[in-house]
This record gives structure tokens, C-alpha cells and sequence, in this order.
């Protein structure tokens, strides 16, 4: 069984998350530079076997697609036409920023850290990951 893979689309910087091998615990991976993704998952998925990606879904809080979403739409497109193999499933990413930001502070992180933006963008990869093996149950 291979990975699940999460991608939290930014346009400047992109968080990714991935699960164990048995698809059961949701890890932060890292947090690359957009314009350097394309690169990442290329080598990335030469070195891990992966089932799946999740990738987050920019909506409003009237459930409509955010400014974001058109990013995360070119971004799709050229995903699918580089890695057409691998099977894409989408979820609402709203108020994950918002829930990785109290993480943060909950965790007791000191303020220098905090400010590390790369760090909140890896936990809302992670948030994605999680809620979709949550749904998955």
C-alpha cells in the first residue's frame, strides 16, 4: 500500500503532508516554494509509491470557490497533465490556516518560530490529510 499524499496549493508557497505506508497517521512533510512544486513531486513520487492526493479546495464561507481557487485550478490542470496516474481527491480546506495558526500558539512554539509561516502551511497540509482520513472512515 503506498502513501496518501496532501498538497496545500499557496501561490507562493505550497505545504505537503503524507501519511505511513498503511494510510493511518497524517505527518507534516515539508513546505516548498510554489514555483518549485512541480520539481518536488516529480522526485518525490520516484522515491515513495503513492495511491492518492488530496489536494485542498479554497472555498468561501458560503461554500463558493475563494480568489485562491483559480490558482489551485491552473494548478490542478497542469498536476493532472505532468501525473495523470495518480487519482486526485479534493477537500474543503477553509479555516485550516485559521486551526494551524492555534496549533502553533497552543503548542507553546515561542513567537520567533511562529512567525515561520513555512511551519503553518506544513500544518494545514496536515489538516487536510487528517480530514480526509477522517472522512474516510
Amino acid at each position: 500500500m503506498g502513501r496518501i499524499l496532501a498538497i496545500d496549493y499557496g501561490t507562493k508557497r505550497t505545504g505537503i503532508a503524507v501519511t505511513d505506508s498503511l494510510q493511518i497517521i497524517a505527518t507534516g512533510l515539508t513546505t516548498v516554494r510554489t514555483h518549485d512544486i512541480f520539481d518536488f513531486l516529480r522526485d518525490y513520487f520516484a522515491k515513495e509509491t503513492v495511491d492518492l492526493v488530496v489536494i485542498g479546495q479554497a472555498k468561501t464561507l458560503r461554500n463558493e470557490p475563494s480568489e485562491n481557487q483559480k490558482f489551485i485550478d491552473i494548478f490542478d490542470k497542469k498536476f493532472r497533465k505532468m501525473f495523470p496516474s495518480y487519482p486526485i481527491v479534493y477537500i474543503d480546506e477553509r479555516f485550516t490556516s485559521s486551526i494551524a495558526h492555534q496549533t502553533v500558539l497552543d503548542s507553546g512554539i515561542g513567537k520567533k518560530k511562529r512567525q515561520n509561516k513555512e511551519m503553518i502551511d506544513t500544518i494545514s497540509a496536515t489538516i487536510i490529510l487528517q480530514s480526509y482520513l477522517e472522512q474516510k472512515k
